[in-house]
């Protein structure tokens, strides 16, 4: 597939369509949660009672994140003339749903993406896992060879080649995973520009 021509477009929201203002470490430090643990697969495994106090504490967090969302260089001209050209456009998060919504309002950006089309970690299991494209191609009734998987993280990489689909790395001057992106751009402006 060549980048101009791809038609359905999936999105991980924040530090690609959003500056990245999340502190893992601190987030990790609070919740009592190793360094080197994935803070969703750490909770997961946790006893219900405490799994559940935590997700409130972080979705709480996340809340107040959301509500002062930027976007992040080029994201809204770029998912602006997406739409302009008809491409279907998801997103796919490892934050909350709902959470996903009011950053895509504070961005401007909320009428590009169909509510059904707002995937978060309560609605498929959280990326590297492929479980969420693999739904959004079937909605769409296309491959997942068809669409492309647009992140700025080893986690959207992992699940694009997962599912099958293409994978655009952004947001990052190098590549360090030159063997898992299909195509790098330094942010949504050069994202863009590579469109023409």
């Amino acid at each position: 597939m060549k980048l101009h021509e791809a038609r359905h477009w999936v999105f991980d929201m924040d530090g690609t369509l959003t500056v990245a203002v999340h502190d893992f470490a601190a987030i990790r430090r609070t919740l009592q949660i190793p360094p080197e643990d994935d803070i969703l697969g750490h909770l997961a495994a946790l006893p219900p009672a405490e799994a559940a106090a935590k997700h409130a504490w972080l979705l709480e967090h996340e809340r107040e994140l959301a509500l002062t969302s930027t976007a992040a260089s080029g994201a809204v001209e770029l998912v602006r003339e997406l739409a302009a050209r008809g491409c279907r456009l998801a997103i796919l998060t490892r934050n909350a749903r709902e959470l996903a919504h009011i950053t895509l309002q504070a961005i401007g950006l909320a009428d590009c993406f169909p509510v059904e089309q707002v995937l978060g970690r309560d609605e498929a299991a959280p990326k590297p896992e492929p479980e969420g494209l693999l739904h959004i191609a079937k909605a769409w009734g296309v491959a997942p060879t068809q669409l492309l998987m647009v992140g700025d993280h080893r986690h959207d990489l992992d699940c694009g080649r997962a599912a099958g689909a293409g994978t655009v790395l952004v947001n990052l001057a190098d590549n360090p995973w030159p063997g898992l992106a299909d195509w790098h751009a330094a942010d949504c402006r050069a994202l863009k520009a590579m469109l023409d």
